[in-house]
């Protein structure tokens, strides 16, 4: 499924194979769309930075959710409608995300967008814009 990949910059956050439950709002928030939401979110993101929109997790059962990593600490920042969950730490919560190996068999999540160096976490500014325009928010 995925090649082998080598890079001296990886988060250590990501596991080295397989998928690991990782906890929001130490490593990272994350923004969860369901759906075909999601996906054309994602797409979005992706072709508007020229493939370099940050981590974006897929879930391929279930609900087929997208998870777009931010800073940690940061989703909070943005008033979402109702179609979109953001997973942090605070206020007695606590939530966990898989994220999975960049290689390997990773079933049942795989990289929509990795991360990389220069783009370590999604923009919650263009994510929250994205939505926006797609499903109503304000901020």
């Amino acid at each position: 499924m995925n090649e082998r990949i080598s890079s001296p910059w990886l988060p250590t956050w990501i596991p080295d194979r397989g998928h690991a439950l990782r906890h929001a709002g130490i490593h990272f928030d994350a923004v969860r769309i369901g759906g075909p939401l999601g996906e054309r979110v994602a797409s979005e993101l992706i072709l508007g930075t020229d493939f370099e929109a940050g981590p974006i997790v897929r879930e391929f059962k279930g609900d087929r959710n997208m998870y777009f990593l931010l800073p940690p600490q940061t989703a909070a920042s943005y008033r979402w409608p109702p179609v979109v969950q953001t997973l942090t730490r605070g206020n007695g919560w606590q939530a966990y995300v898989g994220v999975p190996a960049l290689t390997g068999d990773t079933w049942p999540l795989d990289w929509r967008s990795t991360p990389t160096e220069g783009v370590p976490f999604v923009a919650g500014e263009l994510l929250h814009e994205v939505v926006s325009q797609m499903a109503g928010a304000t901020r």
